[in-house]
């Protein structure tokens, strides 16, 4: 099968076709040949050699795909060979086949090609993970998205506004992303260029934001807890801007603040398993409805791999960028 593989670690330059054998499901396994493989943050960041794959997972980048299940492994039930699915997988999205658990194979929502549902595991996963079960979003809360136009921005906006009724703030970095954020419901939208936390405590006033996402860390850290309200949460998804950062641990004392992290990747399947039956079945039907929306920002043939990483390295995108594995199916609706 054709794969892209690294050569090193750097920019889009280190990507290279290759030829490997098509794997073999294990136990508990599906194997799906790939229609279309999403590209995502932490791609770019494994590249450069600053996000390693965790043990037993593959070395090719890749965490979302859609396609067509080819085979199925001892003891998987409830999928079967010709099933069309989109999935969340560990490494080994960017082939023309690949490996995961069927615990984390999702069925494609109604209407939506195969180009759609591949812009969905990683992002929605993620902000289920972060946004609803670590950081515990209730009803009528308030949320701050840091980078609102990202994948994972995008969806926690919309999840949080319609599951949860919350009241959406985001940053973005141009008057244009920003409309996008509008668009999707946020209530205020920023230029992180600027002064946003002063901006932001301008339009709260006394009221602090009960849930910050973020994926910068750094001197952003502190900043985003003043902005908390008691019992405020703070979830870290990345450290972009720094891998340290200066708190004030008496003020997160006294105001019972939490500041946590995560990695999903590294999770048991299991675990990413509840999070794919929450997903089909709360957000799911939105999707269906249109008022939960993907947005693809470019699909790409698979050859252009590096091309879809000079779009992220350039903080181009708007949405989801995808790869046309197989270019005849890629925007074609399964039956």
């Amino acid at each position: 099968m054709n794969v892209v593989e690294m050569r090193g670690s750097g920019g889009p330059e280190v990507l290279f076709p290759a030829r490997r054998p098509i794997p073999k499901p294990g136990p508990g396994e599906v194997l799906i040949r790939v229609i279309v493989a999403g590209v995502n943050r932490p791609d770019i960041q494994q590249r450069r050699g600053l996000y390693p794959p965790p043990p037993g997972a593959s070395d090719l980048l890749g965490l979302d795909v859609s396609g067509v299940i080819e085979g199925v492994g001892d003891g998987v039930t409830g999928l079967s060979r010709g099933d069309a699915v989109c999935a969340l997988v560990n490494g080994g999205g960017y082939a023309e086949y690949c490996t995961v658990s069927s615990l984390q194979c999702m069925p494609i929502p109604k209407g939506f090609s195969f180009a759609q549902a591949a812009s969905l595991p990683e992002v929605f996963f993620t902000a289920w993970n972060n946004v609803f079960m670590l950081g515990r979003l209730a009803h009528g809360e308030h949320l701050l998205v840091q980078g609102g136009t990202s994948g994972v921005g995008m969806a926690a906006i919309q999840m949080a506004r319609v599951l949860r009724d919350a009241t959406v703030y985001a940053t973005a970095g141009d008057e244009n992303k920003l409309q996008v954020c509008r668009d999707l419901g946020c209530a205020f939208a920023v230029d992180y260029h600027g002064a946003w936390d002063g901006a932001l405590r301008q339009r709260l006033g006394d009221r602090g934001i009960d849930l910050i996402l973020d994926g910068q860390a750094g001197p952003y850290t502190q900043r985003e807890l003043d902005l908390l309200a008691f019992d405020g949460r703070l979830v870290l998804i990345a450290s972009h801007l720094g891998a340290e950062a200066n708190v004030n641990l008496r003020q997160l004392v006294r105001r019972r603040q939490t500041l946590t992290g995560s990695t999903l990747r590294p999770r048991p399947a299991s675990y990413k398993g509840g999070i794919a039956r929450d997903l089909v079945e709360q957000v799911w039907p939105h999707l269906e409805s249109g008022s939960i929306e993907t947005r693809l920002h470019a699909i790409l043939p698979f050859a252009d791999v590096a091309e879809a990483h000079s779009i992220l390295d350039a903080n181009q995108q708007i949405g989801k960028v995808v790869m046309a594995v197989d270019r005849a199916l890629a925007e074609t609706v399964p039956a």
